[in-house]
């Protein structure tokens, strides 16, 4: 089904990045926001899609759909490893509440794999000029929103040409 707003998550425990991407004009718009105002941004846009009759869907990158998501270094102690082990549990357990209240809200909602890293940026993530060469994004970016604007874009099959 195409959409006609799409909305990307990826989870944090302080700030989400967030993206809405409109797939018929390609307007992108990425924000970091706290649990709460996230909750508040998805009613918003619910109520905005019911009362414009568009569709809307949430996307969110669902890291535990992988079979292993650590990314622990050689020079890594027990306690290194465990407190990136509880980050990403709790990373994970933000996205399942996004998810849980997308259905609450009667919010259609997918779980979304994380895509491939292919890019050029640390951990193989994508940089702002690798995003902006295919988006036209001017606005500054974190790695989270980043990451919620290529999940959008690519969810809505959208080009992706990279101009070097």
């Amino acid at each position: 089904m195409d959409y006609d707003i799409i909305i990307a998550i990826d989870p944090d425990i302080e700030k989400s990045g967030v993206a809405e991407l409109n797939p018929k004009t390609r307007a992108l718009e990425v924000a970091n926001l706290s649990f709460p105002k996230l909750l508040d941004y998805l009613q918003f846009m619910k109520k905005y899609s019911g009362s414009n009759h568009t569709s809307l869907v949430v996307i969110v990158e669902a890291g535990w759909l992988n079979k292993s998501n650590w990314h622990l270094r050689s020079r890594d102690n027990l306690r290194a490893a465990s407190a990136k082990g509880k980050a990403t549990g709790r990373n994970f357990e933000t996205g399942r509440k996004i998810i849980e209240m997308c259905n609450h809200y009667d919010i259609p909602v997918i779980e979304q794999k994380p895509l491939n890293k292919i890019w050029k940026g640390k951990d193989r993530k994508i940089t702002h000029d690798e995003l902006a060469s295919f988006t036209g994004i001017t606005c500054r970016t974190n790695q989270d929103g980043r990451d919620a604007a290529l999940l959008a874009w690519v969810f809505a099959n959208l080009p992706i040409n990279i101009n070097k």
